[in-house]
């Protein structure tokens, strides 16, 4: 076999070696070019404007990359989703695996109605302290205790009062003589000791003295305490029992904070509790008492009860709903809801894919739907499913909350001028990108990046390669230039 090329084949390796030369030196001058091509980068028909950190989002790059500050990569800027006013602009497609979802402002009745959980407790309107007007022994108890349920009148103890005895003898001796002004002075020196009419009476009509009282109980109701043993000695004044009525009890319930104003006294409520099923019992708000519960941030309101029968017994538990007044009012679902704690917010659905945060007032919460005061109108669609998402992607793109309607927009924080120096790389009517050396008041290092010019006539005479000193603002929507002169001696 013969070895050596023939000169037909050494002609095609030769034209093959000229052909990869080519490709290579293609290949140079296209990555020569690569910074303007990366500026000039789109995404399908989408313009790529610069990249950011969405972690340092105000920090503009004129190509992709690995972030200098996390370890990840760049995410791209589009023309058309900044060109969008009031909305921060989300992938379709990451919308729907997001599984996001709407709901419309829509008018609708609110009743106004409240539930809360409350406790039934003793009526303290209703309370009798039992005392002796004279002091004596205790000769009876009549076996009660503590927390027995007596009857109106129902005997409670016996006393023996031995000075009682001389002055019904010197009364019932005086009526002996006849003497009736003598007698009726007599009688009112026993008035005097204590004595009730009663007992003086049954000594009138036996001729005798009855120095034994039997003191009763003048309500019915449970016995709430009784410091009473037979054979002890008692002084007048002594508190012998005490008698808390069951005829009425009080329902303490415990109202949320946010929610005070529903339950004012004289308001009707329903009562209902699980020691009888299927049954109500009905009241009215008799105060709301001055002091709230620091821990659970509630107020008690207080029902008053009818208790027939002595059913509700202090202790149980019932679920109170205060009746309200159905009106008419703007609802949202209250999961759309975003408490920040310096404000409330919602996020709106725009049309073409946007979103923006909004501000509300707040009214009423009931029935999974939250009354709107101020800040949406009717039809207006919010997110009520993956919102806080959204609301994140708005805060790093720095995108405004719509204010309140008929308020105003808060007021911007004073922004503050930073300058630097460097080299125009692109211009543009609205842009500049520079080539510029550390910003000491940003902590930024020498870098490239794209700058908004705060006019369009701050980028006349100026070209590419031009040296300048510029003066610019951390705004909302980027880095913005507000003023730029060419460095002298170029």
């Amino acid at each position: 076999m013969n070895l050596e090329l023939s000169s037909k084949a050494r002609l095609g390796l030769a034209a093959a070696a000229i052909a990869l030369a080519g490709v290579a030196a293609g290949y140079g001058v296209a990555s020569l070019g690569g910074s303007d091509t990366a500026k000039e980068a789109t995404s399908g028909d989408r313009k790529v404007l610069y990249w950011y950190d969405p972690m340092v989002p105000n920090q503009h790059f004129d190509k992709p990359g690995k972030s200098p500050f996390m370890d990840m990569e760049l995410v791209p800027k589009y023309a058309d989703a900044a060109g969008e006013e009031g909305g921060v602009r989300i992938d379709p497609t990451l919308v729907q695996s997001l599984g996001l979802r709407t709901a419309e402002a829509r008018r609708g009745t609110l009743d106004g109605g409240l539930t809360a959980i409350g406790t039934i407790g003793y009526n303290e309107r209703e309370v009798a302290i039992i005392q002796p007007r004279a002091s004596g022994f205790v000769q009876r108890t009549y076996n009660r205790a503590p927390d027995d349920v007596v009857g109106a009148g129902a005997p409670l103890v016996d006393l023996l009062i031995p000075d009682w005895g001389g002055a019904q003898e010197e009364y019932l001796a005086v009526l002996r003589t006849g003497d009736r002004a003598l007698a009726g002075a007599a009688r009112q020196r026993l008035i005097l000791l204590g004595m009730p009419q009663s007992t003086i009476a049954a000594a009138e009509r036996s001729g005798r003295p009855h120095t034994v009282i039997t003191i009763t109980s003048p309500i019915g109701g449970t016995i709430k305490s009784l410091g009473v043993r037979s054979g002890m000695s008692v002084m007048a004044g002594q508190t012998l029992a005490e008698v808390n009525g069951l005829g009425t009890v009080w329902l303490d319930a415990a109202v949320p904070e946010a929610m005070a104003g529903q339950a004012q006294p004289g308001r009707p409520v329903t009562a209902t509790l699980t020691a009888f099923p299927g049954e109500t019992f009905q009241g009215r708000v008799r105060a709301i008492l001055p002091q709230a519960e620091t821990e659970s941030r509630t107020v008690t309101a207080r029902v008053e009860l009818a208790n027939r029968g002595g059913r509700l017994r202090p202790g149980m538990f019932a679920t109170v709903t205060f009746a309200g007044v159905p009106r008419s009012a703007l609802l949202v679902p209250s999961e759309a809801v975003i408490r920040t704690g310096k404000r409330t917010l919602v996020m709106l659905a725009l049309d073409k894919g946007r979103y923006q945060p909004a501000e509300v007032k707040t009214g009423m919460e009931t029935g999974g739907r939250t009354e709107i005061l101020a800040g949406l109108s009717e039809g207006e669609k919010v997110i009520t499913s993956g919102q806080f998402l959204i609301d994140s992607e708005a805060s790093l793109s720095g995108l405004e909350v719509r204010p309140l309607d008929g308020g105003t927009a808060p007021a911007p924080a004073k922004a503050t001028s930073h300058q630097a120096t460097g080299r125009i790389e692109k211009i543009a009517p609205d842009s500049v990108t520079l080539s510029h050396g550390p910003v000491p008041t940003m902590n930024w290092p020498a870098m490239t990046m794209t700058f908004r010019l705060g006019s369009q006539s701050l980028g006349k005479g100026f070209k590419p390669g031009d040296r300048v000193r510029f003066t610019f603002e951390q705004a909302a929507r980027g880095p913005t230039v507000r003023s730029m002169v060419r460095e002298t001696g170029q």
